[in-house]
C-alpha cells in the first residue's frame, strides 16, 4: 500500500505535470501567462506552445526527438528568457551571497560562476542557482523561472531580518534581460561569428561582458545541456534581432531552434536537477546527491545546522539513476519498489534519444541508492522491472 506522504507526493507530480503539458490552442485565454520577448517569434515559428510554470512557452518545434540529436550533434538554440535574475550590490554584497548560498562564492574571480543551493533553515531547497561574480562588490544570480519572485523575496528577507549586517542592495532585475542559451557542438563556431570577443578563451563555468551583433552581452559558457555552449544575456528590445542573427549564422552547422521538451530529455541525460522533481522544500542537497555544492568549511549560511545534524545522523534516502529493463516509461511521481515494498518514487523519467534506452531518477533508501540494485517501477498499477546504474547516463567528449 502506498503510504499517505507517497500518495501525496504521487498527486503533487501529477497536478505539475498536467499543467506544465497542457497546450495552447490559439484559442485559449494566454493573457494571465508570462511572455518572454521573444513569443512572437516562437508563435510564427509554429512552435507548440505550454503553459510552463505561469510562462507561455515553446515545447517543441520540428519535434523533441529532433531537437535533441540537433543539440548532441551540432547545435541548437533554446529561449530561456523565463529564467529570473537577481543582482545584488555593494560593499558586503559577498557576506549576503554568502550567507543564502551554500557554495563559497569567496572563491569566484571575476567573471566566474558556480552552481549553488538556496535554502531554507531546515535545509530544503528553496531553488538552485547559479551565482555569477561581476565585480567584488557586484553579483548576478540567474534563479528558476517559476520561482524568481520567492527568490528575490527570500534574499531580501535575510537582508532584512540581519538588520545592518549586509550593507548592498538586492533588485529583482529578470526583466532587464532576455537569456538565449546556444548549445552543442558547433555552438562556438556559430556565435563566434556575431562577436569580436574570442570564445574559445572563456572557460566553463565563465563569463565575459562584451557584445554580440555590435550591442551590449552577457556571454556565459554555461548550459543545461550536457553540451558545451554559452548562455547570452541581451536587452529584451534586442532579442528577436539576435534570435534571427543566431539561427542565420548557424544556418551552415543546421542550427535548430528547441523547446522545453528536448532541454528536458537533455538535461536528463546529463544527470542536471530540475526544481520541483530532484529538488524541492522537502529535498536537501545531501539527499539530491548535491553534497558537492555544500562547502561546510565557509562559515555560517542558511540550512547549515540542519544540514550538519543530517550530515552527522546519516542520510536516510539518496537520488540514483536508473535504466528500464522491461517495457515502459517512468514517468515523475511513479512508485518505486524494493523486493515488492514501496521503497521510493520516480522524480523524472522517459526516454533518452542518445542512448535508446528509457532511464530515470529515483529517490532510494540510501542503503539501496548504489549501481546494480534491480528494483520496480510501478506503471498503471503493474510492476515492471529496472536497475539502478551509474549517473551520469550520458557525458560528452571533452
Amino acid at each position: 500500500m502506498r503510504t499517505g506522504q507517497q500518495h501525496k507526493r504521487r498527486e503533487a507530480f501529477a497536478k505539475r505535470r498536467r499543467g506544465y503539458a497542457r497546450l495552447s490552442d490559439g484559442m485559449s485565454d494566454t493573457a494571465e501567462l508570462r511572455k518572454t520577448p521573444l513569443n512572437e517569434v516562437h508563435r510564427a515559428s509554429g512552435a507548440k506552445m505550454v503553459d510552463f510554470g505561469g510562462w507561455d512557452m515553446p515545447v517543441q518545434y520540428s519535434g523533441i526527438l529532433d531537437e535533441h540529436n540537433t543539440v548532441r550533434t551540432s547545435v541548437g538554440l533554446f529561449d530561456v528568457s523565463h529564467m529570473g535574475e537577481i543582482e545584488v550590490r555593494g560593499p558586503q554584497a559577498l557576506e549576503l551571497v554568502q550567507y543564502v548560498s551554500t557554495n563559497n562564492a569567496a572563491k569566484l574571480h571575476p567573471g566566474q560562476a558556480q552552481y549553488s543551493g538556496l535554502l531554507y533553515e531546515h535545509g530544503g531547497f528553496v531553488d538552485d542557482i547559479l551565482v555569477h561574480k561581476v565585480a567584488d562588490d557586484a553579483y548576478f544570480i540567474c534563479v528558476n523561472a517559476s520561482n524568481q519572485d520567492k527568490d528575490f523575496e527570500h534574499i531580501s528577507a535575510q537582508k532584512k531580518a540581519a538588520q545592518n549586517r549586509f550593507d548592498c542592495t538586492v533588485e529583482n532585475a529578470g526583466p532587464k534581460y532576455a537569456q538565449i542559451a546556444i548549445q552543442g557542438p558547433q555552438a562556438l563556431a556559430t556565435l563566434q561569428k556575431l562577436t569580436q570577443t574570442e570564445l574559445a578563451s572563456i572557460r566553463y563555468y565563465w563569463f565575459i561582458d562584451g557584445a554580440v551583433s555590435g550591442d551590449w552581452a552577457r556571454i556565459a559558457r554555461t548550459g543545461y545541456t550536457g553540451e558545451d555552449g554559452f548562455e547570452i544575456y541581451v536587452a529584451p528590445e534586442l532579442a528577436a534581432a539576435r534570435w534571427h542573427e543566431i539561427l542565420e549564422a548557424g544556418r551552415e552547422f543546421g542550427i535548430k531552434p528547441a523547446g522545453l521538451g528536448a532541454r528536458n530529455t537533455l538535461r536528463l541525460e546529463a544527470k542536471m536537477a530540475l526544481y520541483g522533481h530532484e529538488i524541492d522544500a522537502s529535498i536537501t542537497p545531501l539527499e539530491a546527491d548535491l553534497g558537492w555544492i555544500v562547502k561546510f568549511d565557509k562559515g555560517d549560511f542558511l540550512g547549515r545546522e540542519a544540514l550538519e545534524k543530517q550530515k552527522a545522523a546519516g542520510v536516510k534516502r539518496r537520488l540514483i539513476g536508473f535504466e528500464m529493463r522491461g517495457r515502459g516509461i517512468a514517468r515523475d511521481g511513479y512508485e518505486v519498489r524494493l523486493d515488492g515494498k514501496s521503497a521510493g518514487w520516480v522524480t523524472s523519467g522517459g526516454p533518452a534519444p542518445t542512448l535508446n534506452k528509457n532511464i530515470g531518477l529515483c529517490y532510494l533508501p540510501v542503503l539501496s541508492a548504489h549501481p546494480g540494485v534491480a528494483i520496480e517501477i510501478m506503471i498503471r498499477n503493474q510492476p515492471v522491472e529496472a536497475v539502478t546504474v551509474p549517473t551520469p547516463f550520458y557525458k560528452r567528449a571533452k
